[in-house]
């Protein structure tokens, strides 16, 4: 690659990436021949539509002004400019938009701003310091830039219970082999998980003529966000800000609704189990055994067996710091401080070392519980835009 010395490199072009490529390009303006995003994925938030597809996604989680675009009403106000109804579009009290929409939102966005033409295409191997900032080597050669963002999602990071670490990959629902249209109807399906994703997967599954059963450690917990919208405003912010990294790492713990879903996802499921299109079960696989070509799961204390035809893993991301090898070995190489937790400790404006800045969940002990949503995209863009403008 010879592009020179550039201003910013992204790695990650997910919601975190582009979104930090559009504050710098648009809000900064940074000239784009100065700046790049780095991604094994040819197309923006390519992995985050590939997951929203894999569970039968309806409404995004995130209220209608957590979006790419730089003003809060973007979203609103796209939607009332290209005609679209209202009405089903958002589900209130948050507007949280339809999926549809909000795809095309994101298409408009980086469209309109040339995002598309920031990419690069191709996995990043090392991170070494220069005296002019960094050297990224990569699949397709190197890339040298002043300043660093690690925009790096949890995706390599998939959480299997220990009795299916040795199963096929393609049963996480996350997993890049997995779809649901392999799914034959009528197939009675187990899937393991009690939160968002199982619910929204359990009803596509129904919608698709399929018997789904979902196995989950605990009973259907409601919360309309993943974490309560306090943590959005400065008094919970405030507070987190004061403490040590220790005290930070457990209030985050305390502030996720970890494997929970929305109030309406949860009266589908129930209205799904009374009619009988679905199961639910309050208990735990411990043991596993495939012969031909059936599953049979055994359940709990009491070792009832469970015979099904497909297996899904709903069961989220491991809580383990991302980035896998190459973020451990810029750790080592760089001198990179980390708590105890292994996440960075950073500086308020997310720099990890001079001109390595991190966004997503490798922010989350300076941004908090928010960090690895859109809203903590939104927040790192803001302090980046803080570092662009000095």
């Amino acid at each position: 690659m010879t592009l020179g010395i550039l201003e910013w490199l992204i790695i990650g072009g997910g919601v975190h990436g582009t979104h930090l490529s559009h504050v710098l390009a648009t809000a900064r303006g940074v000239p784009h021949d100065r700046i790049r995003v780095l991604d094994r994925e040819s197309d923006p938030l390519a992995v985050f539509w590939r997951c929203a597809e894999a569970v039968g996604m309806a409404y995004l989680r995130s209220p209608g002004v957590h979006h790419l675009d730089l003003h809060p009403y973007s979203l609103l106000r796209f939607a009332q400019r290209e005609g679209r109804r209202l009405e089903g579009r958002f589900m209130p009290p948050y507007d949280r938009p339809k999926l549809p929409l909000f795809r095309a939102h994101c298409d408009h966005v980086i469209r309109q701003h040339r995002l598309a033409e920031l990419r690069l295409t191709a996995d990043t191997q090392t991170i070494t310091s220069q005296p002019w900032g960094y050297r990224v080597e990569t699949t397709a050669g190197y890339l040298d830039t002043r300043r660093l963002v690690l925009a790096l999602g949890a995706g390599d990071r998939l959480g299997r219970p220990a009795w299916a670490r040795h199963g096929e990959p393609g049963w996480h629902v996350f997993h890049h082999a997995f779809t649901r249209t392999h799914i034959p109807a009528a197939s009675t399906v187990a899937i393991i998980g009690g939160g968002i994703s199982a619910a929204q997967l359990a009803l596509a599954l129904v919608r698709r003529g399929a018997r789904p059963i979902v196995i989950s450690r605990h009973p259907i917990r409601e919360h309309r966000f993943d974490n309560d919208p306090a943590w959005l405003g400065p008094a919970a912010m405030q507070r987190f800000s004061r403490g040590g990294p220790v005290a930070r790492r457990e209030m985050i713990g305390h502030a996720r609704h970890r494997g929970s879903m929305p109030p309406e996802l949860r009266r589908a499921v129930q209205r799904a189990v009374r009619s009988g299109l679905a199961r639910w079960l309050d208990t735990e696989v411990t043991a596993i055994d495939r012969t031909d070509g059936e599953i049979t799961l055994t359940l709990g204390r009491s070792l009832h067996l469970l015979t099904v035809a497909h297996i899904v893993l709903a069961t989220g991301f491991h809580r383990e710091r991302p980035g896998g090898v190459l973020v451990d070995d810029a750790i080592e190489t760089l001198g990179l401080p980390c708590a105890a937790c292994g996440f960075p400790i950073l500086r308020d404006t997310l720099e990890w070392r001079p001109n390595l800045y991190v966004t997503g969940a490798l922010a989350e002990l300076e941004l908090g519980p928010i960090a690895r949503n859109i809203a903590g995209a939104r927040a790192a863009g803001e302090r980046l835009a803080r570092v662009a403008g000095e």
